[in-house]
């Protein structure tokens, strides 16, 4: 066991290596009745083409989730009453790179900790389950198709990006899941959800030598393939420029996006996620002067917000709201951008931003869910998110105004936009 402290957080964190390749963070909280813990495997919505065994292999989009779906079943009945019949309350979720199970309890931590381990570790696929489930799953994606927060965003990774695998839905399509059958979910299992591409983070006063245990006796000896993704050679151009879809909605949405290049893996690519969310702030963050321009002249509203997003290959800037005139919002970013880079920063507000970006962050480590999914976003991506202190301490003026300039530009920017009308079936595009 190795057991790392972080002084400037006062957090502890015993971690272990096992045998069979499974990583597992253990951050003690004494005193504390609440445990949680977090099972993640390193397999998500991007996830449809990798190679095993010497292959290149295809997935249905929205694979990932379906399999999420189905792996509370177990011979004996659902994993998810089991747990809660302890007391506990499961839940799990698939993101675009990542697909994670958790709990938590005040009581029984370890036997529900097992039964974490076992039913993540053991799938049980039925001909007759798997259908079912494709029509509760069509459902929830004509749900969110029917969303125009969701459809909005989407719409603009389409515009931004050509061939990554990121602008696939994670939950698919209605007509992608069709192909979806038990032997696809069992191979997709086995590939990906072994010891070695899969992270194990625990919150709460427990005994650490005691989840490492756990997971030593339940889990599967062997680590697990090596397994190569695709996730699409992708131009540094935009896909198209214009991307705009009518819905059954009470005013024009759009969002603004910036394509931006892919951070490298490590605590650099760490770096540019904090750098990256901080130069957003400055630029158009709700102290900043840019949107207090837009909202006091009427342009913006309280509905406008926007963020810094990162995935494996791929990266944006984006920001948006309900707006009559997107046009003159880019047009106002593009030269803000440039006053800032022409004429720097203000000394005070840029501290201020920083303090509060750092305690913002620093506020995040007062919720369990933060602090172990965090830790699993970071092994995965092969940084520690413990050491946001330091990393915030490197950023300086210079390294936000170089980000601005470099990403904010007219060429990496495409719109995404949702007009009040009747719903169409196919979007409408200007290149």
């Amino acid at each position: 066991m190795r057991e790392s402290f972080y002084e400037r957080i006062g957090e502890s964190c015993p971690r272990e290596k096992l045998a069979n390749g499974l990583s597992v963070c253990v951050v003690p909280k004494p005193g504390y009745r609440r445990k949680y813990a977090f099972f993640a495997a390193r397999y998500g919505g991007m996830d449809v083409r990798f190679r095993l065994d010497g292959q290149w292999r295809d997935t249905p989009a929205g694979i990932a989730h379906y399999l999420e779906h189905k792996m509370f079943d177990t011979k004996d009945g659902s994993a998810m009453q089991d747990l809660a019949k302890n007391g506990a309350e499961p839940n799990a979720f698939t993101a675009s790179a990542m697909t994670g199970y958790y709990f938590d309890c005040t009581e029984h931590f370890e036997e529900n900790l097992k039964i974490l381990l076992r039913f993540v570790s053991t799938p049980y696929f039925t001909q007759e389950s798997v259908e079912k489930e494709r029509g509760i799953i069509g459902q929830e994606i004509r749900m969110v198709e029917d969303n125009p927060d969701w459809q909005i965003y989407q719409q603009l990774l389409q515009a931004l990006y050509a061939r990554h695998s990121c602008r696939i839905p994670i939950a698919g399509t209605v007509e992608s899941i069709a192909d979806i059958t038990p032997q696809t979910l069992y191979d997709c299992h086995k590939a990906f959800y072994t010891p070695g591409n899969m992270v194990l983070t625990v919150v709460g006063d427990v005994r650490p030598e005691r989840v490492f245990e756990a997971a030593e006796r339940i889990l599967p000896r062997e680590s697990g393939p090596e397994i190569e993704r695709d996730y699409g050679r992708e131009p540094e151009a935009v896909c198209r420029r214009e991307s705009v879809r009518r819905m059954e909605v009470s005013a024009p949405q759009f969002l603004l996006g910036f394509k931006c290049p892919a951070p490298e893996l490590g605590e650099s690519g760490y770096r540019t996620e904090l750098l990256g969310d901080l130069a957003w702030d400055i630029l158009l963050g709700e102290s900043s002067p840019l949107y207090q321009r837009l909202y006091e002249d009427g342009t913006i509203n309280g509905s406008f917000g926007g963020a810094f997003d990162t995935l494996p290959g791929a990266a944006c800037l984006y920001a948006g709201g309900d707006c009559k005139e997107p046009g003159k919002v880019a047009e106002a970013i593009l030269r803000e951008t440039e006053r800032l880079d022409r004429e720097g920063i203000d000394p005070d507000y840029w501290q201020r931003m920083r303090r509060a970006a750092f305690g913002s962050t620093l506020r995040g480590l007062n919720s369990f869910e933060n602090i172990a999914v965090g830790l699993a976003e970071g092994y995965f991506q092969g940084y520690d998110a413990f050491h946001f202190p330091r990393i915030y301490e490197s950023i300086r003026q210079e390294d936000i105004l170089t980000f601005l300039r470099e990403n904010v530009r007219e060429e990496r920017m495409a719109l995404s936009r949702i007009l009040p009308g009747e719903q169409q079936g196919k979007e409408g595009n200007n290149a």
